[in-house]
């Protein structure tokens, strides 16, 4: 069973497992360390629930009672203030059982029901053909490549632009 929740501190070193892997920050922004510690996890869980409600969604993926990712959605700025970017992993152990795309759906439905954020959009690297799918599963609509957008791991990359609008849903 996929459970959303908001973070605990002693979801520390549970977090620090999933992620601690290269394969799994290959597909993340850079500035998530590696190798990834259970004080990282503990800083990151800090962050999250000190961080503004309105402004940043940060839910903990359980599994059989563990954290095995997460999932989140920071609301832009100024005249994107209704959007809000979401980004999400998972542990590498379940990947391919359709666990990411139950707790995206979950939690853009969450953040439509309890927010007034209009637009939530991602935008995963074009290689990363999973991440792609589990976006078309969970609703949204591919809408264009960023070609050449981030630079990471010493190349540029293409990211794909997903979204989902709230009235979509209604």
């Amino acid at each position: 069973m996929v459970l959303l929740r908001e973070w605990d501190p002693a979801d520390a070193p549970d977090l620090a497992a999933a992620i601690n892997n290269i394969n799994v920050l290959r597909n993340l922004r850079d500035g998530v360390p590696y190798p990834y510690s259970v004080p990282d996890a503990e800083d990151f869980i800090r962050s999250t629930l000190n961080a503004d409600p309105n402004s940043v969604y940060a839910r903990a993926i359980r599994v059989d009672g563990k954290v095995v990712g997460s999932v989140g959605a920071f609301r832009q700025e100024n005249v994107h203030h209704f959007s809000a970017e979401m980004g999400y992993y998972l542990a590498e152990e379940y990947w391919g059982g359709g666990i990411m795309t139950i707790a995206v759906r979950e939690a853009v439905g969450e953040i439509f029901k309890t927010t007034d954020i209009a637009r939530i959009f991602a935008t995963p690297y074009s290689y990363n053909a999973a991440s792609c799918r589990v976006l078309e599963k969970a609703g949204f609509v591919f809408e264009g490549t960023l070609r050449k957008h981030a630079f990471k791991d010493g190349r540029f990359l293409d990211m794909n632009l997903y979204a989902v609008l709230k009235e979509g849903l209604i």
